[in-house]
């Protein structure tokens, strides 16, 4: 059952993300209890998952990962490129997916944050409107809210972990036997 509740807590985070990228699009900021909400979620989740494995691997990857990024993504908030929220939640989401789908993240994050920056740096491609006007206000203000692709990329790989967990247990029976 701890495999069910780690899940919970990962699904919980999904709509914290959502309103995270919603409130970094709209304000350009990060709130800290937000992170640190996820946080509790992701380092809960995780630390079910060890006790249920009676492996500390994946929360030392996770930890290990989140040190890594927050050092690394330092210097370039004290250089005003990036947010200090935006650092923040990029440190905490190795504990919120854990380290086996760090690479998974990347790959999503480096595609959302691709568009990201397409869409604030040319947005006379948008269709007329409210969006297009708020996006050329970001543009000349030279922000770009990289919480959005941080948010949409765990979405996107806790999506993905949930749905493996599900064909799991639909395959091994597990659903069969609650029934």
């Amino acid at each position: 059952m701890l495999l069910v509740e780690s899940l919970l807590l990962k699904a919980l985070a999904v709509p914290l993300l959502a309103w995270i990228a919603w409130f970094d699009f709209s304000t350009q900021k990060i709130a800290n209890r937000d992170v640190l909400l996820l946080l509790c979620l992701g380092a809960g989740s995780l630390l079910l998952l060890s006790l249920r494995s009676w492996s500390w691997w994946d929360m030392g990857l996770s930890a290990m990962a989140g040190l890594l990024l927050f050092v690394a993504l330092f210097p370039f908030w004290a250089l005003r490129k990036i947010g200090a929220g935006d650092v923040k939640l990029m440190a905490v989401v190795p504990f919120l997916i854990g380290g086996t789908d760090l690479i998974l993240f990347s790959v999503l994050l480096l595609a959302f944050a691709l568009v990201t920056a397409v869409v604030v740096k040319t947005p006379f491609m948008l269709p007329q409107g409210a969006f297009r006007l708020y996006v050329q206000h970001l543009d000349r203000k030279g922000v770009v809210p990289f919480g959005v692709p941080i948010s949409l990329a765990a979405i996107c790989t806790i999506a993905f972990q949930l749905y493996n967990a599900l064909i799991l247990a639909t395959s091994s029976g597990v659903l069969d036997q609650l029934n």
